[in-house]
């Protein structure tokens, strides 16, 4: 069987995410959001409530990042162990990782360094050009 080729946008937010470009992988991945239908249109939202809470982790925003890191995971949860080409039992023991002391309750500063990086199997035949993007870190 052959994978049907990724959405664009889907894969521009992958690049701009493990840029760290969180809001903006969120901006490209709402386009997509908008116009799927379910299941996928709850996946879209769980990779942008992800993106969202580290931007609000980055941004000191802990109560905020706490709340979408939750939500996130419940949106994305079903969609295990993996979907769109995402190991999401690796993105999510990633996840738990970077925000590990947060969610004990302890104040910390986003780790950059703990964020994970999405990588998909299958790898897309092309990734999409996004080094005009000011959106890069």
């Amino acid at each position: 069987m052959t994978q049907e080729p990724y959405d664009p946008r889907y894969l521009v937010g992958v690049v701009r995410f493990n840029r760290g470009a969180w809001f903006e992988a969120h901006e490209a991945w709402e386009d997509l959001w908008h116009e799927s239908t379910l299941p996928q249109r709850r996946f879209y939202q769980g990779l942008i409530q992800a993106a969202v809470a580290l931007c609000h982790f980055h941004n000191g925003n802990l109560r905020g990042a706490v709340k979408l890191f939750h939500s996130s995971r419940e949106y994305l949860d079903p969609f295990r162990p993996a979907y769109l080409g995402l190991d999401l039992n690796l993105f999510w023991d990633g996840m738990q990782h970077c925000f590990a002391d947060l969610l004990a309750g302890r104040t910390a500063e986003l780790d950059e360094t703990r964020v994970p990086t999405i990588a998909l199997d299958p790898p897309p035949e092309a990734w999409p050009d996004v080094e005009g993007d000011d959106y890069g870190r």
